[in-house]
């Protein structure tokens, strides 16, 4: 059986994770602490970060783009049909999302009201292009089917949802078609079952405590909450 090793918390973990739950294949997971690699860990995993996944076959991937292309080409595509210009594009969009992932830590770990609005400024002009990209016609990015894209943003629109719960700020504020997306994607399920059943505690403990995002601070006036905003 395929195995991943993750750090509970890990967008890029996430994405694989969704890859694999998406497509229903079996899989199992360890959890490792970053910050005390087990030696095993570092001994298989050239650049020591998380995810690696290891095959069947005994064989130790690393880089979550590699992983996703590997489950592409072992299992086959989430689409049929998809052209080799379409296949770049929505690598290309993928990979907007997921160059995003720390943006969207960094953003999320900010200590004061100025540092989290400048990085969130930085952080929500990828939303804006995908606002742009999105046709408002279909459920998911490209169509009704299910895609890498959406698997690529899937912990990105996760987190946001989360933060949203929590504080009442919304990184998708303004952007209705993006809002929408959103919502399909978490409505497919796949973001709570490509998580550690505590991950929201743990998310919680490390983005939303001793953060601006902590409740209790002045969020709110930062967030933009009305209706005539966020649409």
């Amino acid at each position: 059986m395929i195995k991943i090793v993750s750090f509970k918390i890990c967008p890029f973990v996430q994405r694989v994770t969704a890859a694999l739950e998406a497509k229903k294949i079996p899989y199992e997971i360890e959890y490792i602490d970053l910050n005390n690699k087990p030696q095993w860990f570092l001994d298989v995993s050239p650049n020591g970060q998380v995810p690696i996944m290891i095959t069947t076959n005994g064989v130790t991937l690393f880089e979550s783009d590699a992983i996703i292309e590997y489950i592409d080409d072992e299992h086959g595509p989430l689409e049929q049909g998809v052209t080799n210009e379409q296949r770049a594009l929505d690598r290309a969009w993928s990979y907007l999302g997921s160059k995003n992932y720390l943006t969207q830590c960094g953003t999320m770990s900010s200590k004061d009201k100025a540092t989290f609005e400048q990085r969130t400024d930085k952080f929500q002009t990828a939303f804006h292009k995908v606002e742009k990209q999105l046709s408002g016609q279909s459920k998911f990015f490209k169509s009704d089917t299910l895609s890498n894209i959406d698997i690529a943003w899937l912990p990105i629109l996760h987190r946001a949802a989360i933060v949203k719960a929590h504080s009442g700020f919304d990184f998708l504020c303004g952007l209705p078609k993006a809002q929408a997306w959103q919502q399909a994607v978490l409505a497919t399920g796949l973001a709570d079952k490509s998580v550690a059943a505590d991950f929201n505690e743990k998310f919680s403990d490390f983005y939303l405590s001793n953060t601006y995002l902590t409740e209790g601070k002045d969020i709110q006036s930062t967030a933009c909450r009305s209706t005539s905003c966020c649409g």
